[in-house]
């Protein structure tokens, strides 16, 4: 530009001045030029320079006549690239429109609250407000994205379940270290069709007998004809000669195959993930006041995939003009239920 300009202004003085005088001072131009030329290799051109020679060859007919410093192909190389990069900026991709502020705000709260909690979850959580936010914009806007690990597949059984969820449970037991170094022991009765936890207790001592109390207590006499569990010695013959008398058909699971009753071991990760993980538990009746907690979130709260997005126990979705959206606190603080108050 420094050199552009001063020569534009000498072109506009030359306009005025003899043709004689003209002649002369172009050659005076040329023969230095051609010194210049003898002496430098190469000359260095800036972009604005490269510019004027790419628009200069538009406009003048005879713009090759006056060249001298760099070569003709040079030139029409030099507008072919401007040529190219002007359609690519007008062929640009225009995106997807930008996330709201406040949606991006509450994704980030929703994350830092609830460190465990996975994009696909943040996602449903939204949903729940109001807001349809795919779980790759989530994870976009996450402090720290969590992955989960991938279940096992298990074709033969998801699709013997799909088609008997209604009216199908699964039990099972997982232990629970304590402050003292004793093992605790967690049994839950689980529905399938709509993943809702119809019993959750604790014990020091498991046997057959309470197992299948359980059972009982659980309210499992009417509508369920299937039980799944595993094979394990827990579960003896006062146990089965109960269930059977409730007229529940059992499904054992082959040994050493725990994917096959994989709704239930989905639930033990998502028990331990979600609290286990990140409590000291002092005795029977705090990991009893834990879990029955977390079952409550678990069936009221908290949105599954599977269920569209929704909890076992279904959740109004609740407009954007229903109010300010406020955190309440579930599990002892450590997982939130978002809702909008008036």
């Amino acid at each position: 530009m420094n050199t552009l300009v001063p020569a534009i202004l000498g072109a506009l003085v030359a306009a005025l001045r003899s043709r004689a005088s003209l002649v002369v001072e172009n050659l005076a131009l040329r023969q230095q030029l051609a010194v210049l030329r003898r002496t430098m290799t190469r000359p260095r051109l800036r972009p604005v320079d490269r510019a004027f020679w790419a628009v200069l060859s538009r406009a003048w007919s005879r713009w090759a006549d006056a060249l001298i410093i760099v070569k003709l192909a040079t030139v029409v190389a030099w507008h072919r690239r401007a040529f190219a990069r002007f359609w690519a900026w007008q062929s640009r991709p225009i995106g997807r429109p930008p996330l709201d502020a406040e949606i991006v705000a509450l994704i980030g709260r929703m994350a830092s609250e609830n460190p465990v909690w996975s994009r696909r979850r943040i996602a449903s959580e939204l949903a729940k407000l109001g807001h349809n936010v795919d779980k790759g914009t989530v994870a976009k806007y996450m402090p720290k994205p969590a992955g989960r690990p991938r279940q096992p597949p298990s074709t033969t059984w998801r699709a013997f379940l799909r088609a008997h969820l209604a009216g199908t449970i699964a039990i099972d037991f997982l232990t629970v270290p304590a402050v003292m170094f004793n093992i605790l022991y967690v049994f839950f009765v689980l529905a399938l069709d709509r993943r809702r936890l119809l019993h959750v207790n604790v014990t020091s001592h498991p046997h057959a007998a309470r197992a299948a109390q359980q059972i009982v207590e659980a309210g499992c006499e009417t509508g369920i004809v299937r039980l799944i569990r595993h094979r394990d010695r827990i579960y003896g013959s006062v146990f089965n000669a109960r269930v059977c008398h409730l007229g529940i058909r059992q499904l054992k699971t082959a040994p050493r195959s725990p994917w096959q009753n994989g709704y239930a071991e989905r639930f033990v990760g998502t028990l331990r993930r979600e609290i286990l993980d990140h409590v000291i538990v002092l005795g029977e009746r705090h990991l009893l006041r834990l879990v029955q907690s977390h079952a409550a979130y678990y069936n009221e709260d908290r949105p599954h995939m599977t269920l569209d997005r929704d909890a076992p126990i279904p959740r109004t979705v609740e407009p954007s003009s229903s109010g300010r959206i406020v955190a309440l606190p579930r599990v002892a603080g450590l997982h939130h239920r978002y809702a909008r108050a008036a």
